[in-house]
């Protein structure tokens, strides 16, 4: 897309999956992008893939040292709240570590990067958070996840309409299953797929670039007017 070029977005949890996949194609669209994740050898393989990406060791869930690392970025025009973790477990099993590792993570850390952000953000930007089906759907073992994505969703709408007067836009993605490396290996069995997959009408999951192409249009002019939207890429799953 023209209008993304020369653009500056910073994508978090860029290291690996959509968050990867994100960066090498805005960079191919001319965009100026800034990778973020914890894991610096994936960084690494990150920037020898596409020398063009800047790329930013940082770890999210330290609050203050994170403020430090975003607070030296310069104007952009485009963030994309990727980085989260999924613990999938039966409720009676989950203990506080996990409760706080995901909310830490999906929640706190979106919360965090995004009003660090803000005074960088320039008129007319958009903000992408990578959200979830599960956020307004039920799924077996679940719960902390489901419920930290909710918690994306709410802040989405909280934000489209705090920072509408600014001219800044929110949206989220919100897909089912995502077929990443770790998407194949958990959904590989056709056991534990298989109910799932019966409920989606297109009967497939998400592959890495539709999810890549959704957050694209929400950081394209595209867009223009959509905001306080979760779009969601699950095939159908809703209306069946």
């Amino acid at each position: 897309m023209a209008d993304l070029v020369n653009k500056v977005i910073v994508v978090t949890g860029a290291g690996q999956g959509i968050g990867r996949a994100l960066c090498q194609h805005l960079s191919a669209l001319g965009a100026k992008v800034i990778a973020l994740s914890k894991s610096a050898d994936k960084l690494e393989e990150l920037k020898n893939s596409c020398s063009a990406i800047k790329t930013i060791s940082i770890d999210l869930t330290n609050w203050q040292s994170a403020r430090e690392t975003l607070s030296q970025l310069p104007q952009i025009d485009g963030l994309v709240n990727n980085a989260g973790v999924a613990i999938i477990k039966p409720f009676d099993e989950l203990t506080e570590q996990d409760f706080d590792e995901t909310f830490d993570i999906n929640i706190k850390a979106v919360f965090n990067v995004t009003q660090t952000l803000l005074p960088k953000l320039n008129k007319g930007s958009s903000i992408v958070m990578v959200s979830s089906l599960a956020a307004s759907r039920s799924f077996a073992g679940h719960t902390i996840y489901s419920a930290s994505k909710a918690a994306v969703d709410s802040l989405t709408r909280s934000l489209a309409l705090e920072l509408g007067a600014k001219q800044i836009r929110v949206n989220s993605v919100n897909p089912t299953v995502v077929l990443t490396k770790m998407g194949r290996d958990n959904w590989s069995d056709p056991d534990k797929s298989g109910p799932l997959l019966a409920h989606i009408p297109l009967h497939r999951f998400c592959e890495v670039q539709e999810v890549v192409d959704g957050i694209t249009y929400l950081l394209s002019g595209k867009s223009s007017f959509v905001n306080g939207h979760h779009l969601n890429l699950e095939g159908g799953y809703s209306v069946s």
